[in-house]
């Protein structure tokens, strides 16, 4: 599980969002909220991108701040729009974060293929199309076992194979490693085969019950 309590993130001394307490358990959630409402900004401090303040912590205490690289390690971030230095390659990309999450050469070979990625692996960032790189940010969201999973509109730009692959890596993950999924989407859900454990809403600068 992951807990969060007393969890406050400002700019300039002004809260952008406030959330007294929370847990997650094992599962699917749909993060919603309207356009600047601050879902990225809670996924990036949750991903240990953004400083913020209160307890931000695993069932086995492994929290945030106090084991910040720990943490990282378990958690995996995907962005809505993802932007690389365009001299890199998705190999270059995909040995890289794997090497850091300690990923398999066989997990790594494994979601390549899955996203269709060998195809143009070895060629620049610079290169690649909106969906291209989706599929790349996607791949590294599951690399190694991470217990966190933050995908931030995954569905955009994601032709229906690649759509498909996803729902079932989520479906797997969160069945074999007991990962919690955090995922925004202004697509709807409803009919993608998922089990949503819960909807929650960020309105009034807090996250709540949809």
């Amino acid at each position: 599980m992951l807990y969060l309590k007393n969890f406050t993130k400002s700019y300039s001394g002004h809260s952008v969002i406030e959330i007294p307490q929370i847990e997650f358990k094992p599962g699917v959630y749909w993060i919603k909220g309207e356009n600047g409402s601050g879902k990225t900004t809670l996924f990036k401090s949750l991903a240990g991108l953004h400083p913020c303040q209160g307890e931000i912590r695993f069932d086995d205490g492994i929290d945030l701040h106090d084991q910040p690289v720990e943490f990282r390690r378990l958690v995996n971030y995907a962005e809505a729009e993802p932007v690389y230095p365009g001299f890199l390659t998705a190999r270059d990309l995909i040995h890289f974060v794997g090497k850091a999450k300690n990923s398999s050469q066989q997990q790594r070979d494994s979601l390549t293929t899955k996203f269709g990625i060998n195809a143009y692996a070895e060629n620049s960032c610079e290169t690649y199309s909106s969906g291209m790189l989706k599929k790349v940010s996607l791949s590294l969201a599951f690399m190694g076992a991470p217990r966190l999973i933050i995908l931030d509109e995954p569905l955009i730009t994601l032709d229906e194979s690649a759509r498909k692959v996803l729902f079932d890596l989520i479906k797997s993950y969160t069945a074999e490693y007991k990962a919690i999924v955090l995922l925004s989407s202004h697509q709807l859900l409803e009919d993608s085969s998922l089990q949503i454990n819960q909807i929650l809403s960020i309105q009034n600068k807090t996250l709540q019950p949809a």
